[in-house]
């Protein structure tokens, strides 16, 4: 709901219905449940199978599908720029034991910068080669960072390897099973962007000021922390671990519904139909459930839809079956939400390159709702 402002201004908590830019970069349609990367639909893009999280990036830069030579060209841009500064390195080493790995993922981003050629340059050409770089070196943040945490030094990557697989690669030490690394660069895919979320709006007012992209991503990735936006997906998983075993599904769902508990993966701000990532991401972790021989967490998941509907009509949303998909992929459960960090650096970064070209400062107007009628006193007169 909208209340009138003095001059035609209205307050619109959550800036619901209101919209702050004009994209040509992702659509959606609450209502029919469509997602569209610059006008294709995200259905096409998993279903044909002809579209890699390297094409969809190329997609979402460029305005188009890569040709074979312009995708070769990105792919070797990713792999000549994703190992990482030794002082990156360094800082990942010297991370406490139990930080948070979205806030490493952001210190990193940050200190990148330093060592990025085109700097403070935000003209689109340098800007979409920072936005390569950075696209190839978070997925080699989050793997150099897993891998000193277990007291294991971090492995380089492999020029050979796509984008998902390397990640998985430099996790692992070992060739990525290729079923496991097709899941993942299907992942990326339906992550790499979804209109004026919190963390891209947070993206496009950084940039609004012609800040560079780094210091858009960083604050994006503060945005992404918190659990109302990034954050369900582990919560989810990590409400299937205490659940446990499918005989105590129905009993934990009433109880939450009877208590207020909030259901992570359930319910979404746009979708009203359903959101439809998920239904990618359910077929993934059946199949995945499936490959290692461990169907628990995947049937675990439908039961617990299955209570949740009982309770109130809300539907899964992309947080909820790539929870217990990215378990099957091995992903630790931590690094869920960087994960999907990994995966919108594209988005983020074709939102900047627009929000450069628009160059139109975000600057909405506030509603005061304090006092009218206060004074200034010395202070020896005021009171405690």
């Amino acid at each position: 709901m909208t209340d009138a402002k003095p001059g035609g201004s209205t307050f619109s908590p959550g800036l619901k219905g209101v919209v702050a830019a004009q994209t040509a970069l992702s659509s959606i349609d609450g209502q029919n449940g469509v997602l569209t990367y610059r006008g294709i639909n995200i259905h096409e893009l998993i279903k044909c199978n002809c579209s890699t999280y390297e094409e969809v990036v190329y997609l979402l830069w460029y305005g188009k599908l890569p040709t074979h030579d312009e995708l070769a060209a990105l792919k070797k841009h990713l792999a000549d720029n994703r190992g990482l500064p030794p002082q990156v390195v360094n800082m990942l080493r010297d991370v406490p034991d139990d930080a948070i790995p979205m806030v490493v993922l952001r210190n990193a981003v940050s200190l990148l910068a330093f060592f990025d050629p085109d700097g403070d340059d935000i003209s689109p050409e340098s800007t979409r080669r920072k936005a390569s770089r950075l696209t190839a070196q978070m997925g080699t943040v989050l793997a150099a960072y897993d891998r000193l945490r277990r007291r294991l030094e971090p492995i380089d990557p492999d020029p050979r390897l796509d984008h998902a697989a390397n990640i998985l690669y430099m996790l692992t030490g070992t060739p990525p099973d290729p079923d496991l690394a097709q899941a993942l660069d299907q992942y990326l895919v339906l992550l790499a962007d979804h209109g004026m979320n919190a963390s891209t709006f947070t993206a496009r007012v950084v940039a609004s000021t012609r800040a560079d992209l780094h210091s858009a991503v960083t604050a994006a990735l503060g945005s992404l922390k918190g659990p109302l936006h990034g954050g369900a997906n582990e919560a989810t998983m990590k409400m299937l671990l205490e659940i446990a075993s499918p005989d105590k599904v129905d009993e934990y769902i009433d109880n939450a519904f009877a208590t207020k508990k909030k259901i992570m993966g359930f319910g979404h701000r746009i979708y009203r139909t359903g959101d439809p990532r998920a239904v990618h991401l359910q077929k993934m972790a059946k199949k995945l459930g499936d490959k290692v021989g461990d169907t628990r967490w995947y049937e675990m998941s439908l039961m617990v839809e299955k209570a949740v509907r009982r309770n109130r009509e809300l539907y899964p949303n992309v947080d909820f079956f790539s929870a217990p998909a990215m378990y099957y992929i091995g992903i630790p459960i931590d690094l869920f939400t960087p994960m999907f960090a990994a995966s919108r650096v594209a988005g983020w970064s074709a939102h900047v390159l627009e929000q450069h070209a628009q160059d139109v400062l975000i600057r909405p107007e506030s509603e005061y709702v304090g006092s009218t009628d206060q004074h200034c006193a010395p202070i020896e007169q005021r009171s405690g």
